[in-house]
């Protein structure tokens, strides 16, 4: 005897991407924002200013990749269950991208599922890691490798937040910047070799440039089942490099800047791209004094860490690749020697 369940049906996760200055929230029930000490002695005023909530409690936890884990989750949640947040209360993630990650995780898992909000503070945050609905944290085996799907509610994105971001986290977000335009629009990278973040209107031109691109893949792939797989440039070895340095040495742009240098140099040895391109890629991740090389110990166990790559299988391994510059290819063909090869130009001396 077989018995189905009939569990066909359209869900419309669709919400807005707000630029500008911070919109009026308003909200009936409770409202839990995370955030962490810094953001909150900078920015935590101007949020409540806009914010209009039956009750509004706020939870802190410690800034740094190195806190995205299961301790911090079960925090937050006995902080939610502390304040006695319902399924019809909402949670705001108010900072960075492991903030918004966390936050995002966290209101997946409390009471199976509650709505969220995000308020990203940061370059990288505005430009990518709000949007999409991708949250998690990390273990040993590698960054994000428990989290689920689960689409915010709304995004709002602020530029005047970022007036306070230190230099290193903006370079963090440029490099977030240049991964989507590399990947997808020549045009666009074309722009950022010719005008600086720094300056005049430029800076929000490039994140609304950025979030609608981010935003067409994510309509296209919401859960990464093909296309969205090619946000990763950079990341299969940048990952790497954040976990051998157990999030401590590099921001995530930063080493996302790495693995972009990395990536280039494996497409130009499989013909995807050649190495003046490489260069110009380079040029415009420099102005920004991101960090572009990483000394590597052990060519065999780094290599070995790119089979717990999310993308990856038992078998192979997902590369995400520039096809020239504007272009995207994502294969798992790449024989081991050509890319050991690539990782001996950095073994450490």
């Amino acid at each position: 005897m077989t018995i189905n369940i009939a569990l066909n049906r359209t869900i419309d996760d669709s919400y807005p991407i707000h630029i500008g200055p911070l919109n009026e929230i308003k909200y009936d029930g409770k409202v839990a924002i995370l955030t962490n000490p810094k953001v909150a002695g900078l920015h935590l005023k101007t949020l409540l200013s806009r914010l209009s909530a039956k009750e509004v409690y706020i939870i802190t936890i410690a800034d740094g990749e190195q806190y995205k884990n299961w301790e911090s989750i079960e925090f937050i949640l006995d902080r939610m269950f502390d304040h006695r947040l319902n399924r019809k209360s909402l949670l705001i993630a108010f900072g960075g991208g492991v903030i918004g990650d966390m936050g995002g995780f966290a209101s997946s898992l409390y009471n199976r599922g509650i709505d969220f909000i995000q308020i990203p503070t940061t370059l990288l945050s505005q430009v990518d890691a709000s949007v999409g609905g991708k949250t998690g944290i990390n273990n040993k085996y590698g960054k994000n490798l428990i989290g689920a799907f689960h689409q915010p509610k709304a995004v709002h994105i602020d530029p005047s937040f970022l007036t306070t971001l230190p230099a290193r986290e903006f370079g963090a977000g440029v490099a977030e910047i240049v991964k989507m335009a590399v990947t997808f629009n020549a045009q666009f990278f074309e722009w950022l070799e010719d005008n600086d973040l720094r300056e005049g209107d430029n800076l929000i031109m490039a994140i609304t440039q950025a979030v609608e691109t981010k935003a067409k893949v994510v309509e296209a792939d919401e859960k990464e089942q093909g296309l969205r797989a090619a946000l990763n440039y950079g990341h299969t070895f940048g990952h790497v490099i954040e976990n051998e340095t157990r999030y401590e040495t590099y921001l995530h742009g930063e080493s996302v800047a790495i693995g972009m240098i990395m990536a280039n140099d494996l497409a130009c040895d499989v013909e995807l791209m050649n190495r003046e391109e490489a260069k110009r890629i380079r040029a415009v991740l420099e102005r920004y004094d991101l960090p572009l090389t990483y000394p590597i110990a052990d060519i065999e166990k780094f290599y070995q860490a790119f089979f717990l790559d999310k993308k990856s299988s038992d078998a192979s391994i997902t590369f995400i690749l520039p096809h020239s510059i504007g272009g995207v290819k994502i294969t798992d063909s790449i024989p081991a020697d050509t890319v050991k090869n690539v990782l001996k130009r950095y073994e450490e001396a």
